[in-house]
């Protein structure tokens, strides 16, 4: 089973983006979705996040811009990026946490350029 993230790509600041992340085959049991984002040089970083029943989870730089959601019966977990800032580029990659499994499922990221 992989992710596979797409929506990607270059915008000018205050741009919008609609990120997507969808598994390639069947994960039993998915119980939490996020997306993280990574910077040369620095280490991945929580975005957000959102459970099965739908409760969300943001980082404070991207509360009230970015909006998770989730489809449970595609497995597939989306993300609305609004009001987009130059320091919002890196690469997303998007999870998903299985009761079935010790580690999550990773997707293979997908870049996100925000130019002023």
């Amino acid at each position: 089973v992989q992710l596979q993230a797409s929506g990607g790509g270059s915008v000018q600041t205050g741009g919008s983006m609609k990120l997507s992340c969808a598994a390639t085959g069947t994960i039993l049991s998915i119980n939490l979705m996020g997306w993280y984002r990574q910077v040369p040089g620095s280490q991945r970083e929580l975005v957000a996040s959102i459970t099965y029943d739908g409760k969300t989870t943001y980082a404070d730089s991207v509360r009230d811009r970015f909006t998770i959601s989730r489809d449970n019966d595609k497995d597939m977990v989306f993300l609305q990026m609004n009001g987009l800032k130059p320091e919002d580029t890196g690469t997303y990659y998007c999870n998903m946490h299985s009761d079935y499994s010790i580690h999550p499922y990773w997707g293979q990221g997908t870049q996100v350029t925000v130019s002023s």
